[in-house]
């Protein structure tokens, strides 16, 4: 950045340079052209007020006039006398731009351009009193050739000026690119604001992307950590339990319960990958949400139904009620998003506890609530519990076989289909959670 920016501050730096010098020539030469028809002009009066250009005087005038060039001619054209050439050799001038302006409007200029000198002949015609026209001319260099003449002049004073810009650009640019820089060191402190207020707001979004940038990390972090820790813990006990069998440490009358540990570990295993596979799904941007018309009651009355052995196996009730609402949502997804909501108000429920799923509508809206009779959330645990394998009690997780990840499949589920999600809680009274579609 600070070299592109450096090479654009030079580039524009020559090129307003080299512009300034091509303007300030053709204007110099302007002026210097009016300045050579001014002398002309005056040179011209002059002669005409010495009196010596009159009829029968053209063998008499014998003057010296330097770098002028004098040119009488008559009224038909012919030309009376010429400074500069033999008049005898010289063709008729009444067709000569400044002569015919001259006998028309009293006077007449002109230039013209010597393409192999490298000048030009500056003209001014008069007319006299008589009715002749005394013509003076010079020669000048052209603009290219004293462009050629000051070139060195030129060159030098652009390379001086370039040189200069070089310096100031490079000053510039660190003055320019310091304060950006410093925001990059400052990125983590949002109580200091950018030296540019117009980068205020881009400081904003990158403060916030690199806060959640963070967050993210850290939360792939923790949940590397927390699938490491909950895949160690069920595989050290299958191989700590089949080393034993293998040894022929276990007595005949305990491999069956070995081997139900075995399995339940097992099964555990499986559904912990399951869960993390799952929620990769979801987590992917690549997720197409294929929707259809379904009755929200129905599905409910489904999952109730089949919960009824898992509620039963920890002495548990669990009933549904409300009335038929049809929703537009993911039917595979809705049916896993009822499933995880029951079997956790099941699994964090009390002995001879219930659990009530209730379907109805709000204000228009569709929504399904949890409610349990269960050991309920404090406060303080109230925000995490949708993150993934957080728990508010470890232990008894673990004893239920839950994997920590049920709840924020659900979250996910949720925002998938733009519904909302309320948790209601109690510590020791239960716990009440609400999707409204």
């Amino acid at each position: 950045m600070r070299r592109k920016i450096n090479v654009q501050l030079i580039s524009i730096s020559i090129i307003a340079i080299i512009s300034t010098m091509l303007v300030m020539l053709f204007v110099f030469y302007d002026l210097f052209q009016t300045q050579v028809q001014d002398d002309l002009s005056a040179n011209a009066i002059v002669l005409k007020n010495t009196g010596i250009f009159h009829s029968g005087n053209e063998k008499a005038i014998h003057m010296d006039y330097r770098e002028l060039r004098v040119t009488w001619i008559s009224s038909d054209g012919t030309v009376l006398y010429d400074n500069d050439a033999d008049v005898g050799t010289m063709d008729n001038h009444m067709s000569r731009p400044e002569v015919k302006n001259a006998f028309k409007r009293g006077d007449g200029s002109a230039v013209r351009q010597s393409a192999t000198m490298g000048t030009n002949t500056f003209y001014y015609a008069i007319k006299l009193n008589d009715g002749s026209v005394l013509r003076v001319a010079r020669e000048a260099s052209n603009i290219w050739t004293v462009g050629g003449k000051i070139f060195p002049i030129i060159a030098a004073t652009i390379l001086v000026m370039m040189i200069l810009c070089i310096i100031l650009a490079h000053f510039m640019t660190k003055n320019l690119v310091k304060p950006i820089e410093q925001m990059a060191v400052d990125i983590n402190d949002f109580s200091i604001t950018p030296a540019y207020k117009e980068l205020a707001p881009f400081a904003a979004t990158i403060r916030e992307q690199h806060a959640d940038i963070l967050k993210s990390a850290r939360m792939r972090q923790d949940f590397t950590a927390n699938v490491s820790h909950e895949l160690k813990t069920p595989l050290t006990a299958i191989s700590g339990y089949a080393e034993l069998m293998e040894n022929g440490m276990v007595p005949p009358e305990e491999i069956g319960s070995f081997a139900q540990k075995i399995e339940k570990n097992a099964r555990r295993l499986l559904s912990l990958i399951n869960d993390i596979i799952r929620l990769s799904e979801l987590d992917s941007s690549n997720t197409q949400l294929l929707v259809e018309k379904f009755d929200l009651f129905e599905e409910a009355q489904i999952c109730v139904e089949n919960m009824q052995i898992y509620a039963e196996k920890n002495d548990v009730t669990i009933t549904y009620e409300g009335g038929h609402q049809e929703i537009t949502a993911n039917r595979e997804m809705i049916n896993e998003l009822i499933n995880n909501l029951c079997a956790n108000a099941i699994r964090y429920n009390k002995k001879n506890g219930s659990v009530k799923v209730r379907v109805d509508s709000s204000q228009g809206h569709p929504y399904i609530s949890v409610a349990d009779t269960g050991i309920g959330i404090s406060k303080e645990h109230q925000k995490r519990v949708f993150e993934r394998f957080y728990r508010v009690d470890k232990s008894r997780s673990k004893q239920t076989g839950g994997t920590g990840l049920g709840l924020a499949i659900v979250k996910h589920i949720v925002a998938l289909h733009d519904a909302q999600l309320n948790l209601e809680s109690e510590v020791g009274k239960g716990t009440t959670i609400t999707v409204t579609f």
